[in-house]
């Protein structure tokens, strides 16, 4: 069974790339929503994240997302912590979840900082879904209901298109012009086929 991972910036369509991979059979592992569980449900994170965050970064016993994002995302000592916490929990968990997916050709996790944080050396393949910043930043405010002041802060975060070309050994174009159905069947009959 293959490990592939699949990133891209945000608002550039990782999720609905998953969704029809999904359609195929595919076992897709989201590590967000994973690391969301986690943050609220693993006791050790709660535990470390409240050691450094502070008890009032938990609210009716969950995270206060906007809270910590307003402490992260001005403050790359405090993302490289909470990565520091959230991703080994997470790497443990993916393993974990491999392991009752053994049957299949491939698996996929779906993660917006594969390249960033070093994680792709442990994947067979990676995917990047690239759209151009332009149609990300309005995807975002869309569905965030964001302003575009934010969503620039937050792809700051992250790497660059032309990086993360350059480190997959797949890209999907999803900027409105180009069919994402028929790349990505090109990619699942590789996989399936290695």
């Amino acid at each position: 069974m293959h490990k592939v991972g699949v990133t891209g910036g945000i608002g550039s369509g990782k999720t609905l790339v998953c969704e029809v991979f999904k359609r195929l059979g595919i076992s897709v592992y989201n590590a967000d929503n994973e690391a969301k569980n986690i943050l609220n449900s693993n006791a050790e994170v709660r535990k470390s994240i409240e050691n450094y965050f502070g008890q009032d970064i938990y609210k009716n016993n969950s995270l206060n997302k906007k809270k910590l994002a307003e402490i992260i995302f001005n403050n790359n000592e405090a993302i490289q912590k909470i990565n520091s916490i959230v991703h080994p929990v997470v790497r443990q968990n993916f393993i974990a979840w491999c392991k009752s997916h053994e049957n299949k050709p491939y698996v996929i996790e779906e993660a917006a900082i594969i390249f960033e944080s070093g994680v792709y050396k442990e994947f067979d393949y990676t995917i990047n879904v690239f759209a151009p910043e332009q149609i990300r930043i309005q995807r975002v405010m869309e569905r965030d209901k964001a302003t575009i002041e934010d969503v620039k802060k937050r792809m700051q975060n992250q790497m660059n298109d032309d990086e993360r070309m350059k480190l997959a050994n797949f890209t999907i174009i999803n900027d409105g012009t180009k069919m994402i159905i028929p790349q990505i069947l090109e990619i699942h009959s590789k996989l399936v086929n290695q």
